[in-house]
């Protein structure tokens, strides 16, 4: 009997799925190893939804590289209060900073470096005075 060409072999399995079944609308972070990344979606998966960390990052980092009127102008800027719409950027730092709290220490270390490299891209470009209320941090006080 001839042998099947591995196309031929190929067109009879079944087509494989990835792992995850919709396409992920945020990149990755950057500059993040593979240890981190992998603690991230384990905690993604256990508390909270999968991408939202890179969603989070993404628009923390859209707003320290985006126009200066995103951050200074309070008028032309588009917030409606409520933290889970996603208009406030605040909510996004939130985030962030409770995946920080979550991982463990070395890969918190690495994404912490990352964020703090946008805060302070924020709070340089922004001119933001910090005020001295102890019970809210400054990107939901100032921003």
């Amino acid at each position: 009997m001839p042998r099947r060409r591995p196309s031929a072999v190929r067109d009879t399995l079944p087509a494989r799925r990835s792992r995850y079944s919709y396409r992920r609308p945020y990149p990755p972070i950057n500059g993040l190893s593979g240890a981190c990344t992998a603690h991230i979606r384990r905690l993604e998966h256990l508390h909270f939804h999968p991408g939202e960390t890179d969603r989070a990052f993404w628009h923390w980092a859209a707003l320290a590289h985006g126009p200066l009127r995103a951050i200074a102008d309070p008028f032309t800027s588009t917030r409606c209060g409520i933290p889970e719409c996603g208009c406030d950027p605040g909510y996004f730092r939130d985030h962030l900073e409770e995946v920080l709290h979550a991982l463990p220490r070395k890969s918190a270390r690495e994404l912490r470096a990352l964020v703090w490299a946008l805060d302070s891209k924020i709070l340089e470009r922004a001119e933001v005075v910090r005020a001295d209320s102890p019970g809210l941090p400054w990107w939901r006080d100032q921003l």
